[in-house]
């Protein structure tokens, strides 16, 4: 594992965002759905695609506050410009479970 900074962590913009729209992204070459998220007035709304279509459905994640980074470069995926990443986790199978905090928080809070 390379070890990193102090300086270099603290550049990485994890922040709670709310997903207030999802859809079937059948374009991806992976299962996936789009998102749309919501990280409160400063921030605003951010797209993404997430591999997470064998532990939720889209109606389930509206709604749902996750973490994310901010401040990667918008990247092209498929039709769709991804302008965030949606943390999560491997379970056992190699199937994505998101991380998300298990209290309410304002939308753009950081990661400290």
């Amino acid at each position: 594992m390379k070890e990193i900074s102090w300086d270099d962590f603290t550049q990485v913009e994890l922040r709670i965002g709310r997903i207030i729209k999802t859809e079937p992204f059948p374009e991806a070459r992976k299962p996936a759905y789009k998102l749309l998220l919501d990280f409160g007035e400063e921030i605003g709304l951010k797209k993404s695609s997430a591999q997470i279509t064998v532990h939720y459905t889209p109606e389930e994640l509206v709604g749902k506050q996750v973490l994310a980074v901010i401040n990667f470069p918008v990247k092209q995926i498929g039709p769709m410009r991804s302008e965030c990443l949606v943390t999560g986790f491997y379970d056992s199978n190699g199937d994505v479970i998101l991380c998300k905090p298990d209290k309410e928080l304002p939308l753009g809070s950081k990661l400290l």
